[in-house]
């Protein structure tokens, strides 16, 4: 009887310290960098997800390490299928299940005039944002759901303020991107809540990442800080927080929704 108490108290105690799994795509750098570090901070294991920047995603997996999360490193484009497939398979060999998908991979796609898009860019712009958030959600959601042997689960989409601003003379392509992201995400949410899965989005604002500046338009953020209530543009953490807010039982509640992290730009 006593060696039956000590494992059940062995069982337990396990399950108290078991950390649950993220996956977080776009990790090398900016919000996905400061996200993954949130969840590993927050007690989670993490997939850190790149695409190119093996150097940024080994930073970031080395700053989630130190705040004592388990962490794979993952090289996968997720604008192919195939891919996102052996990532998450790779996931759930290395770390286990995943309890929240955190769809932050996306590029701008430059900035053009609306008649003056190329095909080329239009093409990478909603394969990246659409598509591939799209098959990340798929191969979350078929592990995730309650009806075919998984736990439940978290999934959080990152679109932008372009989505309902409409970002004219710049990124038109890319703000219709990110509409279809929040569709996804509303009718995602519907679809998988009675299957233990969440799907929510956050609406994110001009962020400190640098993202404009390698895109060619530096002086966006100073203009964008200069027309935003709060002063300022947000912080890549700011955004990072409500992921995991968004991902916690907290928001147990939450699900179909966008959330907008813009310091007051929309209100």
């Amino acid at each position: 009887m006593v060696h039956l108490a000590l494992q059940i108290r062995l069982v337990q105690f396990q399950r108290m310290t078991h950390r649950p799994i993220v996956l977080v795509t776009g990790a090398s750098k900016g919000i996905g960098a400061a996200t993954a570090l949130a969840f590993a901070e927050a007690g989670y294991d993490v997939c850190v997800n790149y695409h190119r920047d093996a150097a940024g995603a080994a930073e970031t997996a080395a700053r989630c390490e130190a705040s004592g999360a388990k962490v794979l490193v993952s090289c996968a484009n997720v604008a192919d299928r195939a891919a996102v497939s052996d990532m998450l398979d790779a996931c759930d060999d290395a770390l286990g299940p995943i309890a929240c998908l955190v769809n932050n991979a996306g590029i701008i796609g430059g900035a053009a005039a609306v008649t003056d898009i190329s095909e080329e860019a239009l093409h990478a712009t909603f394969a990246t944002n659409v598509f591939g958030a799209l098959y990340c959600l798929q191969e979350a959601a078929r592990r995730m759901r309650t009806d075919r042997g998984g736990a439940g689960g978290a999934i959080v989409n990152m679109s932008s303020v372009a989505a309902t601003m409409g970002s004219p003379g710049e990124y038109v392509h890319y703000a219709s991107s990110k509409g279809a992201v929040e569709t996804l995400t509303i009718g995602a949410g519907k679809e998988l809540g009675p299957f233990g899965i969440r799907v929510t989005a956050i609406r994110v604002g001009t962020t400190n990442t640098g993202l404009h500046a390698r895109e060619g338009n530096a002086a966006r953020p100073a203009s964008i800080a200069a027309a935003t209530p709060l002063g300022r543009i947000a912080e890549p953490v700011d955004i990072a927080e409500a992921a995991v807010w968004l991902a916690s039982p907290k928001a147990n509640f939450v699900s179909g929704t966008v959330l907008t992290v813009a310091g007051g730009l929309l209100a």
